[in-house]
C-alpha cells in the first residue's frame, strides 16, 4: 500500500485528499493513515492538512521496493521489485530467485553489496548509501547466441536513464562502461544460464556510482560519479526508473529483430570509441587500429591494414589507443 500512497501524492502534485485514497485504493481511513505514518518515519516528508489531505513535501534518498516501485513507468520491467538492505550480489541473489521460479523482469535492489562483481571476475566497489546496485532477471524465448547483444541495451537504457534524471550527456566505451569525461561511471555484468538451444535465464547487472563523493587513490584517475559530476546528491529511487523506462523500451525494439539493426544508430552516438584508434587486448596478442562503430550483433568493427575485423566482447577487451578510454 505505500508504494500506491507514494506514486498517487507524486502523480498529485499536491494535496490528495484522505478519501480519494481510499477510493483509489478501495482501504479505509485508518489504513491510509497508518501507511502514511510508516511512510514519515522512514523519512518521508508527508504534510497533512485539515479538508485539504496529504502533500508529499519532501522525499529521502532510499533505493526500497516502496519508492522505485512508486517511481516505474514499465510495463513488466521490475515487477516486482526486490530490495535486499545487504546482499553478497544482486546478481546471485536474481540466479537464486531465478532457480526458484521469478518471473521476467524480477529488479533486485540492494544498498549494499558485500561481493558487488565486474567483468572477467573483478570486484566492485559497493559503498552502502552511495550507490545504485541492480539487477534484472531476464527469461527470453530468443537462443543464447543473441544474449550477449543484453549487455550493450542496458548500456544504453544505462546513458538515458542518466540523463532523463541529470541533464548528463554519458558515453558509452564498447561494449557496456559508461562513461563522463574519460571516467567510468557504471559497470554492467551479464551473465546467462542456458541449454545449447534455449535460455533458461538471463540476469543483467548494473553499477552505478551515483552519491559517491570521492574514491581511493587508486581509483580517482579512472572513476567518477553522478555527485561528481553534476556537483550534487542525485535521487538514486528516480535514476533506477529511469534506466528501466528507457531498458523495457530498447528491449522491444531488440525483440523484434533479436538483434542491432534497429538500435545501432543510438548505440553508435555515444560510442566514444568510434573513429579513434583502440587496442585490442586478445589472448593471442595484442593490436591496434581504428574503431568504426558495431555491427547487428553488437560486435566491435576494427580497421586494421585496411581490413575490417569484427570483434567480440566475450573473447577480448578493448582499450583507448593511449588509455582508458
Amino acid at each position: 500500500m505505500k508504494t500506491k500512497i507514494l506514486k498517487l501524492l507524486r502523480e498529485q502534485g499536491g494535496y490528495l485528499s484522505g478519501q480519494e485514497i481510499c477510493g483509489k485504493l478501495a482501504v479505509s481511513r485508518t489504513a491510509v493513515w497508518k501507511a502514511v505514518g510508516q511512510l514519515k518515519e522512514e523519512g518521508y516528508v508527508i504534510e497533512a492538512v485539515q479538508n485539504k489531505g496529504y502533500y508529499l513535501a519532501g522525499t529521502p534518498d532510499l533505493v526500497t521496493k516502496e519508492e522505485v516501485g512508486s517511481r516505474l513507468e514499465t510495463q513488466w520491467a521490475g515487477h516486482p521489485t526486490v530490495f535486499l538492505p545487504e546482499t553478497d550480489s544482486t546478481n546471485n541473489e536474481a540466479k537464486r530467485l531465478a532457480e526458484a521460479g521469478a518471473s521476467h523482469g524480477t529488479l533486485v535492489v540492494a544498498e549494499f553489496q558485500e561481493a558487488g562483481k565486474g567483468r572477467r571476475g573483478r570486484s566492485w566497489v559497493s559503498q552502502s548509501g552511495t550507490g545504485i546496485w541492480m539487477t534484472i532477471l531476464l527469461r527470453p524465448q530468443f537462443p543464447p547466441s543473441q544474449a550477449s547483444m543484453l549487455t550493450l541495451l542496458a548500456a544504453m537504457a544505462v546513458a538515458d536513464g542518466i540523463e532523463e534524471v541529470t541533464g548528463l550527456r554519458a558515453a558509452i566505451k564498447w561494449p557496456n562502461d559508461i562513461v563522463f569525461r574519460g571516467k567510468k561511471i557504471c559497470g554492467i555484468l551479464t551473465e546467462m544460464s542456458a541449454e545449447p538451444d534455449y535460455i533458461n535465464h538471463v540476469v543483467v547487472g548494473i553499477g552505478i556510482n551515483a552519491n559517491i563523493r570521492e574514491f581511493p587513490e587508486e581509483l580517482g584517475e579512472k572513476a567518477t560519479s553522478l555527485f561528481l559530476e553534476q556537483g550534487k546528491s542525485v535521487n538514486r529511487a528516480a535514476v533506477i526508473a529511469a534506466v528501466w523506462k528507457a531498458f523495457e523500451r530498447h528491449y522491444d525494439q531488440f525483440l523484434k529483430t533479436a538483434d542491432l539493426s534497429v538500435l545501432r544508430d543510438k548505440y553508435e552516438e555515444r560510442l566514444i570509441n568510434k573513429g579513434e584508434e583502440v587496442c585490442v587486448l586478445d589472448p593471442k596478442g595484442n593490436w591496434k587500429g581504428v574503431a568504426h562503430g558495431i555491427d547487428e550483433r553488437g560486435r566491435l568493427l576494427v580497421e586494421v591494414e585496411k581490413q575490417v575485423r569484427a570483434v567480440d566482447s566475450g573473447e577480448v577487451s578493448v582499450r583507448g589507443g593511449y588509455g582508458y578510454v
